[in-house]
């Protein structure tokens, strides 16, 4: 394949506001927030990437604040003026600046992006190119619809039912301490043969074993992170006590991780994030682990643009990813979204892989300058 040089990169940082906000048991984002990425290369292409950091450490320990700052003085000056011969090469350039997997992700996708235009090849073709003989992108990614906690029970059924007639075949329901079996009961006296899954994102402890195992009742595809974001070893000692599947997100940062968490058995599904793991060149490891252990794998997302969303379209579309992954159409988030054309629901639950090089979408710049211009106005702090 041509290798590409990286003659320049800028930084974006945008807000947008959201169609449709979406509350978890850790809080709930004003608007989105990223940074966006281009690198530019002498064979005349730019790469598109998503930091998906968010304005409050949250979710994870990057923020806004730190993920622009890590870029602008770390991580950008380790790649310009490089010569990459391929994508896999970025992680090696940028391993003198530890943590910061969000940030990293963003820069090392734009470069993914930046390659595959170059070589003329779709992002997900060029991901399958890294993997054994028979792990070609099926074209498509299959994926379901996340909600978010609602005030009540009615209104979390009448939002279910407005996805279902839109083609969403699996509901994903944020649960916390209070707002859980309840919920679960509700919604299956209700839709008893709803594809469904419940996330917690860790606001449960061992203490809360006997509570959780009333959630077995309800036959679900899976409970995702009931426990701490940096624990494995709890888990697997909570694993064996469930009959519902563990599906592990903000606890596996690392295919080594994962290794370690088959190994005690803390979980049973895992929920692939490249921006918790670094980049797509981690994704990649921790796919042949799931292919080589037969355990059910799904991409989730941070909310992203779309130009994220392609990215991770593309990556939902290898073979090796088995479930519903959490990478909605376009019109779930923005209007207008930064990209061009939209991902819009297929029958059976899908989004197509974009036909383009690279990740196969059009970034609109009088759109991106209007998200710079909107997190300008409303940003809660200053990026120095």
């Amino acid at each position: 394949m041509k290798p590409i040089t990286i003659t320049a990169i800028h930084l974006y940082p945008i807000a947008m506001p959201y169609l449709e906000p979406l509350r978890t048991s850790f809080g709930q984002e004003p608007f989105k927030a990223a940074v966006i990425i281009e690198v530019v290369t002498r064979e005349g292409s730019s790469g598109w990437g998503e930091a998906s950091v968010e304005i409050n450490p949250g979710y994870g320990s990057e923020t806004m604040g730190t993920g622009y700052h890590v870029l602008q003085e770390f991580l950008l000056p380790l790649l310009l003026g490089q010569t990459i011969t391929s994508p896999t090469e970025v992680p090696a350039h940028l391993k003198s600046v530890r943590g910061n997997k969000h940030a990293k992700h963003g820069l090392e996708a734009a470069v993914w992006d930046a390659f595959a235009r170059v070589n003329a090849l779709r992002l997900a073709d060029l991901l399958a190119a890294y993997l054994p003989a028979g792990h070609a992108s099926k074209g498509y990614a299959w994926v379901g619809v996340s909600i978010g906690i609602q005030p009540t029970l009615a209104a979390t059924l009448e939002i279910i039912h407005k996805r279902l007639a839109q083609g969403y075949e699996r509901i994903k329901l944020k649960i916390k301490p209070g707002w859980d079996v309840e919920l679960a009961r509700g919604i299956r006296q209700a839709l008893p043969d709803v594809m469904l899954m419940l996330d917690a994102n860790s606001a449960y402890t061992l203490a809360d074993v006997a509570h959780l195992q009333q959630l077995d009742a309800f036959d679900l595809l899976m409970i995702e992170q009931p426990l701490g974001d940096e624990d494995i070893y709890q888990h697997s000692q909570l694993q064996p006590q469930l009959t519902s599947r563990i599906c592990l997100d903000e606890s596996i940062k690392s295919a080594d991780d994962l290794r370690l968490a088959l190994q005690l058995g803390a979980l049973r599904v895992l929920n692939l994030k490249p921006a918790r793991v670094g980049g797509f060149t981690e994704c990649l490891e921790i796919y042949r682990v799931c292919v080589a252990h037969d355990l059910p794998l799904w991409i989730g997302g941070m909310l992203e643009t779309g130009i994220g969303r392609a990215a991770n379209v593309a990556l939902a579309s290898l073979p090796g990813v088995t479930l519903p992954c959490d990478i909605s159409a376009t019109d779930r988030y923005f209007d207008p979204d930064l990209t061009e054309p939209p991902f819009v629901l297929q029958p059976g639950s899908r989004l197509a892989v974009p036909a383009g090089a690279g990740i196969g979408v059009t970034l609109q710049r009088e759109r991106l300058q209007a998200a710079v211009a909107q997190w300008e106005t409303t940003r809660p702090y200053s990026l120095g």
